[in-house]
């Protein structure tokens, strides 16, 4: 089984997760949690980066739906950055450029929330 790690950072007040590895349904728990500890601290104004994520289910996409309207209902956002084109056309397949913003750098991400 692939690895799967997620490294979090602040930057201001903007909670930013940078994943890496393979997020399916083993691993989604793991990205689950860390959501829910950002959200339990009320920190609604979050940015995941893609930028070493080689694979993603259905499972990880899933846990993006989970927590979007909690984070948009207390004044913040999810908003996403630095997709591979692999990564990138899933979400897109899916319908979720419409639902989320996605940035190709994570400082443009930032910026948006600033």
């Amino acid at each position: 089984m692939e690895e799967f790690s997620i490294k979090t950072k602040q930057k201001d007040n903007i909670s930013i997760l940078d994943l890496e590895g393979y997020l399916d349904a083993h691993t989604s728990v793991e990205l689950e949690k860390c959501f829910e500890k950002i959200i339990s601290e009320n920190k609604f104004k979050i940015i995941v980066n893609f930028e070493k994520l080689s694979y993603i289910s259905s499972a990880g996409l899933g846990v993006f739906m989970a927590f979007i309207e909690t984070a948009r209902s207390n004044a913040g956002d999810i908003k996403l950055c630095a997709m591979s084109d692999k990564i990138y056309n899933i979400f897109d397949m899916l319908g979720f450029p419409i639902l989320f913003e996605i940035y190709k750098e994570e400082k443009a991400a930032v910026e948006k929330f600033n």
